[in-house]
């Protein structure tokens, strides 16, 4: 089922990012001259990639190129942001995104290589400006897709062949927004490369804890960078290397008018406003591949290496004054993996696809916790000290698959496979896991898809602990539950089914409806002041919803809307116990309570416009009926929308070059709106949304 959100193209100029130093002129005139070869040469690269892990009935929803430059923000939104007009996909703080009612649980890919999510999430690793296209793809998946199945995040890189030239500008407005960038692409010979960096500053750097426009002590800087290139060795083989880091630093924003609940050092009083908590994260990958076709046959082979890092740094004093703990926690994730995928058109009506995938995951954790001790009363005494914990948890994933893309008819196809997973990380587990869709073309504008899938989920590596909790014996930091079974593997069955219709030929429609039925459901958790995600399992979990999406297309006007009904539950907790309060767990094990992140209505919207040579107006519509708070999650926060708008124009300056100016106004009409409260399982500290920001930019095409 494949439903694309696009536009015509976007003139090549429109490209943001680039470092003209890296082609010297001559070059550039053998990279003029051998283009069209190249050219071509790239998008059948890209073809055979795409026949080698199609999604093969599953749920396809593409936001291509031209969407991306016309919408609010255009280049300059974060990968999140973009997500975010994919129907079934809720906002979460700090970059997070809940797919159908599942909490992060997403695969990213770059290029049809798997990429580990980072500690810190993946949403805001990238920003569009180095993307080709965004494709969502969920629903009962083919066997090509394991580990995290929430949804598959494809990212299409931008090329020098297809995407040459470049830009340089500057975005920023609201909040001491400052955000510089450059792009640039280029093919010479049989090589091409496309580089995008962008620096960012603000005063944004977590949601606010009040509904207040400005928060206290909340600045951020920021860089991130991309690097895509390839190599053709001749007309049937590729070489590839990506390389990308994000690097980030934040100040955690304060609360003023906090009362002390502690004493320590002798003070009994604090000023909340002036706390200098700050937190850091980092994050590198790399990716090799080699990429292969010949006669029926297309083979990637490719390689990965990612390191992810993150830091929080107490306020000492007065975080032990408020919470009774001052902790440091240094987190750092090392992983490396090989993967290879095989397609094999084996006759006119079978596509034989096969492949394996290897990784090796180290997880350091190092904390220095300053706390009181407990008397016998279970009140303090006011004799802090500190206590260091250290561990490092290793661990395996392997995984293969196998599967049979059948033609029946011209009409029906079947798409049939079996995956195998075992893990070895904290314990070890296996799975068989069948997977089968059926895509009946009913007739040339109507395609019905059902699915089922077995699913086998890893806990993530990035985010594993295994604490000692005897060392917090008697003292602030000591667990009212000492149970701490490590996190399990998730197992599911997924049912899926979608109908999309087609109307003339500018209007498609789409009904999706799923349920899936889970064993040792996984979900995260704040249970900290750092902004850290933790795992843990719910014994037994349920999820059922339903998206309905419409897009409109004719000329220069684009027209969708996707909503999204969703109900996530969980009953019994079946590891890290600890982190709940004897009372949570009671309730949980009694009934189903809705999960943290359970919203039950999503909606977005959106609409451009070219009114006129080289202007655009664009706008967005983000509705949430609200997460859930409360004791056991029994309530939900207050419903949500979010209006942005957005102006492009652009325009060529004699002996100056085309440039793209732009006009943004998001949170158009100010709506103070909460996505947490601070209560709820797992929910560290209320959380707001942005308040009404206005942004201005302007880039120069290299």
């Amino acid at each position: 089922m494949n439903r694309r959100l696009d536009v015509r193209r976007a003139p090549p100029g429109l490209a943001l990012l680039g470092l003209s130093v890296l082609a010297a002129p001559a070059a550039a005139q053998d990279a003029v001259a051998t283009m069209p070869e190249v050219v071509v040469q790239s998008r059948r690269f890209e073809e055979q990639r795409t026949r080698i892990a199609p999604s093969l009935g599953a749920s396809s929803y593409e936001i291509d190129r031209a969407t991306i430059e016309r919408l609010p923000q255009g280049a300059n939104a974060p990968l999140n942001q973009v997500l975010l007009q994919a129907p079934g996909v809720v906002q979460e703080a700090q970059g997070d995104l809940h797919v159908r009612g599942d909490h992060r649980n997403l695969q990213y890919r770059i290029n049809g290589v798997i990429l580990p999510e980072a500690i810190s999430g993946f949403g805001q690793l990238f920003d569009a400006r180095g993307l080709r296209s965004v494709t969502l793809i969920t629903g009962a998946l083919p066997a090509q897709f394991g580990y995290r199945t929430a949804g598959i995040v494809d990212l299409r890189l931008r090329s020098g062949a297809q995407d040459p030239g470049g830009s340089a500008g500057v975005y920023g407005g609201s909040f001491g927004w400052v955000q510089p960038s450059l792009s640039y692409g280029a093919a010479i010979g049989p090589m091409e490369y496309h580089v995008t960096g962008s620096a960012l500053r603000n005063e944004r750097a977590f949601e606010a804890p009040t509904p207040a426009r400005d928060a206290l002590h909340n600045e951020t800087r920021q860089f991130r960078g991309l690097l895509n290139t390839a190599y053709n060795l001749d007309d049937r083989t590729r070489l590839a290397l990506i390389i990308g880091t994000s690097q980030a630093r934040f100040q955690v924003p304060n609360v003023p008018g906090q009362p002390a609940a502690f004493q320590a050092f002798g003070f009994d009083a604090f000023d909340s406003a002036r706390l200098r908590a700050r937190q850091s994260q980092r994050s590198s990958f790399g990716v090799a591949a080699v990429q292969h076709a010949r006669d029926t046959v297309d083979v990637q082979l490719s390689a990965f290496v990612r390191q992810s890092a993150l830091n929080y740094r107490p306020d000492p004093l007065g975080d032990l004054l408020g919470t009774g703990v001052a902790s440091r926690v240094n987190r750092l994730n090392w992983s490396a993996g090989v993967q290879g995928d095989a397609a094999w058109r084996v006759a006119g009506n079978h596509t034989l696809r096969a492949g394996f995938f290897v990784a090796h995951d180290v997880t350091s954790n190092r904390s220095s916790s300053l706390v009181l001790p407990l008397d016998g009363a279970g009140g303090t005494v006011d004799a802090p000290f500190g206590i260091r914990e250290r561990v490092r948890v290793r661990g395996q994933l392997y995984g293969l698959y196998l599967q049979d893309e059948w033609r029946l008819t011209d009409r029906l196809t079947l798409n049939a496979g079996l995956r195998l997973d075992h893990m070895a990380f904290l314990r070890s587990a296996s799975q068989a896991s069948p997977r089968v869709n059926l895509v009946w073309r009913a007739t040339d504008t109507t395609t019905v898809a059902v699915g089922y899938a077995r699913y086998f989920t890893p806990p993530p590596a990035e985010l594993a602990a295994a604490p000692d909790l005897a060392r917090y014996a008697g003292t602030t930091l000591q667990p009212e539950v000492t149970r701490a079974d490590a996190a399990r593997p998730e197992r599911s069955h997924y049912l899926n089914i979608g109908v999309r219709q087609r109307i003339g030929t500018n209007l498609t429609l789409g009904l999706e409806g799923f349920h899936r039925s889970v064993r040792d459901m996984q979900d995260l958790g704040q249970f900290g002041a750092a902004y850290l995600f933790s795992p843990y399992n719910y014994r037994r979990g349920r999820v059922t919803g339903a998206e309905l999406s419409a897009s409109y297309r004719r000329g220069g006007l684009l027209l969708y809307a996707n909503g999204a009904y969703i109900r996530s539950e969980g009953r019994g907790i079946s590891s890290n116990q600890y982190f709940f309060s004897a009372a949570e767990l009671a309730r949980i094990e009694r009934g189903w309570v809705r999960t943290d992140h359970d919203q039950l209505l999503t909606a977005s919207a959106g609409v451009s416009y070219a009114v006129w040579e080289g202007a655009t107006l664009g706008s967005t519509l983000t509705y949430g009926s609200g997460m859930r708070k409360g004791f056991a999650n029994s309530g939900s926060v207050t419903p949500y929308l979010t209006a942005n708008l957005g102006f492009s124009q652009e325009f060529e300056l004699p002996r100056a070059g085309r440039w793209t100016a732009r006009l943004d106004v998001l949170n158009l009409f100010d709506r103070r709106y909460q996505l947490r409260d601070g209560s709820g399982i797992g929910v560290g500290a209320p959380q707001y949304g942005m308040r009404r920001g206005v942004f201005v930019g302007l880039a120069r095409a290299l």
